[in-house]
C-alpha cells in the first residue's frame, strides 16, 4: 500500500481531552482497519504556541509522541519536562499524560497508539 500526501485526511480538533485550542490531525493511516486491528491512530499531529491536549490515560493500548518541531511541557503521570525536537514519550497502558505548546512555532509529532 501506497498513500500519497493528497490522499490523507486531515481534520481539525477544538479542545482535544479537554486541552486548549485547537490541534490539526494529518492522518498516515485511518484508523484500526488500516492497521489491522493493532492500533487506532497513526498521524503528525500540529499544535499552535498555547494549544494543549489536555491530560488523558490510556487503558488498553500505549501512545507514543515523536517530537519533530518545536517546544512542549509534557505532563508525563504527574511528572512535567520540557519536550523538543528528537525526543520520544510513551504513555504505556494505564498511563496518563498531556502536552502543551509553550514555544513560539508550531509543536509537531508523530502520534501512534498501539493496542496492548
Amino acid at each position: 500500500m501506497i498513500r500519497r500526501n493528497d490522499e490523507r485526511t486531515v481534520s481539525i480538533r477544538e479542545r482535544l481531552r479537554d486541552g486548549d485550542g485547537s490541534v490539526k490531525i494529518h492522518n498516515i493511516l485511518n484508523g484500526s482497519e488500516e492497521m489491522h486491528g493493532k492500533g487506532r491512530l497513526f498521524a503528525h499531529f500540529t499544535l499552535e504556541p498555547g494549544c494543549s491536549i489536555g491530560y488523558h490515560v490510556h487503558e488498553g493500548e500505549a501512545e507514543t509522541y515523536y517530537f519533530l518541531r518545536g517546544t512542549g511541557e509534557l505532563n508525563d503521570n504527574g511528572v512535567v519536562t520540557t519536550v523538543n525536537a528528537g525526543d520520544v514519550a510513551v504513555a504505556w497502558d494505564g498511563e496518563g499524560h498531556s502536552l502543551k505548546n509553550i514555544g513560539d512555532e508550531p509543536l509537531e509529532f508523530i502520534a501512534l497508539i498501539l493496542n496492548k
